[in-house]
């Protein structure tokens, strides 16, 4: 399995459409015959911070991941909404 948290911190005037574009996002993404598990997390003391918690069988199925419609589309929709950059953390489970 491979498992990556994406750390993301939006700027508070796109709180809103970038929730919404993660969730489209995250409709396509549990679909994918590689994904396991796509959940998405808002910083409950902190409301501009996201951790996306994204599980895929095999780095094929990332590959594959990120060359799906919906995950262009989100990538783009979301590129100026960010305070920085984000930042995966790869983790492997024991």
């Amino acid at each position: 399995m491979k498992i990556t948290c994406v750390h993301v911190h939006v700027k508070p005037e796109n709180i809103e459409q970038f929730r919404d574009a993660i969730l489209e996002n995250q409709k396509g993404t549990v679909l994918e015959p590689g994904n396991i598990r796509f959940d998405i997390l808002q910083q409950a003391d902190d409301p501009t911070r996201f951790m996306l918690y994204e599980v895929f069988e095999s780095d094929e199925a990332v590959k594959l991941h990120k060359e799906t419609p919906h995950y262009l589309k989100w990538r783009d929709t979301v590129k100026d909404f960010m305070e920085e950059q984000r930042v995966g953390v790869k983790y492997n489970i024991l």
